[in-house]
This record gives C-alpha cells, sequence and structure tokens, in this order.
C-alpha cells in the first residue's frame, strides 16, 4: 500500500524530480549537502562553480544528486554566470533539467541584476564608477546580439532611466541620435552615458562606433546636453571612450 501511495504521487512531484525508491534511511547524497551548505556558510567565496551551481539545485530538485547535474551544466556552458545567463527555453532542454529548475536558476540571475542596480541607485554614477562598470557587465557582457543601452542622468549625475534602444545582430547595433536626445528631453536628463556591447569579445571600439558616438555628442551639445562617455562591454573586459581619449 505504502508503495502504491508514493506512485501515486508522482504528478505532484516537478518535472525535475525522479522518484526515489522506498528507503528506511536518508539518501546517500543527504549528508553531502549538509556539508557544502556548511563550507558556504564559512568560505562561500571559495566554492568552485560547480559547488554554487549545486546549492542552487538543492533548492529546486530536492530529491535527487544533482552533483552530475551541476558538472554537465558547467561543462556545457563554461561557466556558473553562462549558465544563468541561458534563456529558459534552452536551459530547459538540457538533460536532468526541466522548465521549472530553468526558471528558478533564471530568477537567480535576476535577482543578482537588481542587486547590482540598487549600489547605483540614488548616488552619483560618475562617483560609483566601478559599480556602474559591474552593474553593465552583469546586464550585457554575455548577450548574444549587440546592444545599445543610454543611462539617463539628473543634473546631479543620479540614474534616472536605463533604458535599451536598440538590440541588433552579432556585430551591429543602429542607433539614432535624434531619437536619443528626443528621449533625453522627455525624461528630463542633463547628461547621458552611452553603453553598447560587443559578442565577439573584443571591447575595441571600430570607426563606425567613433563616428556615431560623434554624431550623438553633436546632436546632445546645442541642447546642453552631457554625454559622460560611451561604455564598450565585452566578456573580457570594457573600454571607456572617455578614459581613451576619444571624448
Amino acid at each position: 500500500m505504502g508503495q502504491e501511495r508514493i506512485l501515486s504521487d508522482k504528478h505532484s512531484l516537478t518535472d525535475d524530480e525522479a522518484i526515489e525508491p522506498v528507503s528506511k534511511s536518508k539518501p546517500h547524497y543527504h549528508g553531502h549537502r549538509d556539508r557544502l551548505r556548511a563550507r558556504f556558510v564559512t568560505s562561500g567565496d571559495e566554492l568552485p562553480d560547480y559547488e554554487l551551481l549545486e546549492l542552487l539545485l538543492f533548492t529546486a530538485i530536492p530529491r535527487r544528486d544533482v552533483k552530475p547535474l551541476a558538472k554537465s551544466l558547467i561543462d556545457r556552458f563554461g561557466s556558473l554566470a553562462s549558465v544563468l545567463s541561458t534563456p529558459v527555453s534552452q536551459l530547459a532542454k538540457h538533460p536532468g533539467l526541466g522548465e521549472t529548475t530553468a526558471i528558478f536558476l533564471r530568477s537567480v540571475r535576476e535577482a543578482g541584476l537588481r542587486l547590482t542596480r540598487e549600489e547605483i541607485i540614488d548616488r552619483p554614477v560618475i562617483t560609483a564608477w566601478s559599480q556602474l562598470i559591474n552593474y553593465l557587465h552583469a546586464h550585457m557582457a554575455r548577450e548574444a546580439r549587440e546592444q545599445f543601452r543610454i543611462l539617463f542622468l539628473d543634473k546631479k549625475n543620479r540614474l534616472i532611466a536605463d533604458e535599451v534602444q536598440q538590440e541588433g545582430t552579432v556585430d551591429h547595433t543602429p542607433a539614432y541620435p535624434r531619437e536619443i536626445v528626443k528621449r533625453a528631453l522627455e525624461l528630463a536628463a542633463t547628461a547621458i552615458i552611452l553603453v553598447h556591447n560587443h559578442p565577439s569579445g573584443d571591447p575595441k571600439p571600430s570607426q563606425a562606433d567613433r563616428e556615431m558616438t560623434r554624431q550623438i555628442v553633436d546632436a546632445a551639445r546645442p541642447i546642453g546636453i552631457v554625454v559622460h562617455d560611451h561604455v564598450i562591454i565585452s566578456r573580457t573586459g570594457h573600454i571607456s571612450f572617455r578614459s581613451e581619449g576619444f571624448l
């Protein structure tokens, strides 16, 4: 009767869980989970990516040994950050995963993005530059296509809005100076920071990047809008036009 009850509860489990055989003793991985949690409390920053991913999977898949799954995800996608940045539709197709767990992992990424945003809200972004770069890396470094976004700032250089203006191909994103200036006026912004990513991994600006920046500066200057910088983000680093002398 007990075995029948377990089988009848199959559909109450998530798609990512498996039915375990009836046993009076705890599964072998319970001790491992306790030890890993203890290590996280004492030295979480020293855990390799696959073990931190294991910790996340403990919550999403409570009834299965998830160490092999964590390792296979890291092997396939390369890093914890890349796993969390993978779209739900693609992540859910990974063997042993499923949509429920894929959504959970993406929600962890979203929580992290909001944390980085909190670090730049209500403070002048010019004086919180390292936090701003961390924020931009978190949002853009692993995007598969070029994305052009604008940070709109008030007269105290505090962030009013962060908006994606255009999304393009793997190596090109169009930008329209008049639309950028129009939006800045709508938001009563007095300054902007231009940002786009290079999915290729090389943040070096192209001649087209430099020409586009010049056009935006020329369009913004007559109405008193300052272009503080143009930042290019990639997986390997970033480049600031201001620091490089291009602005």
